[in-house]
């Protein structure tokens, strides 16, 4: 086991909280301002994108620098991070399905739809902050 690199978490939990202030705006958005749009969709999408995947490799790292088994899929990177006391297992499996928003950002981005990435973003809003405060706190008992 090696030691956590608080410093790295943390620039992820910040690249976080800096795309969830940049989709406020986009949050406010109703659903046929948000499908008129493309450059705040395509913004949205970027940023939840980038937010997600900087979720995943805080998971990935703190699992990692543990000694835990990493999940074979960015769903189960949430869950193990719940069964790991880093987070409360609740937010862990209300965060897990974002790791499949991911997927489909990123591999199905023809067919995406809108309602269901507009909808993301007050999930979003909603989850992500409550992440950051854990992974803040897990450091925090971590004495990091």
């Amino acid at each position: 086991m090696s030691p956590i690199d608080a410093a790295l978490i943390r620039r992820k939990l910040e690249h976080i909280a800096e795309a969830l202030r940049a989709l406020e705006p986009l949050g406010r958005l109703s659903l046929d301002e948000y499908k008129r749009r493309l450059y705040e969709r395509k913004a949205a999408e970027r940023l939840l994108q980038e937010a997600i995947k900087a979720a995943l490799d805080v998971n990935a790292h703190v699992l990692a620098e543990q000694g835990a088994t990493i999940p074979d899929d960015y769903y189960g990177g949430f869950i193990a991070l719940g069964a790991a006391g880093v987070i409360p297992d609740q937010l862990a499996r209300d965060l897990a399905p974002s790791a499949g928003l991911r997927n489909r950002l990123v591999h199905e981005y023809e067919s995406l739809d809108d309602a269901k990435v507009r909808a993301a973003i007050g999930t979003m809003s909603t989850l992500y902050p409550r992440f950051i405060e854990g992974v803040e706190a897990f450091l925090g008992r971590s004495g990091l």
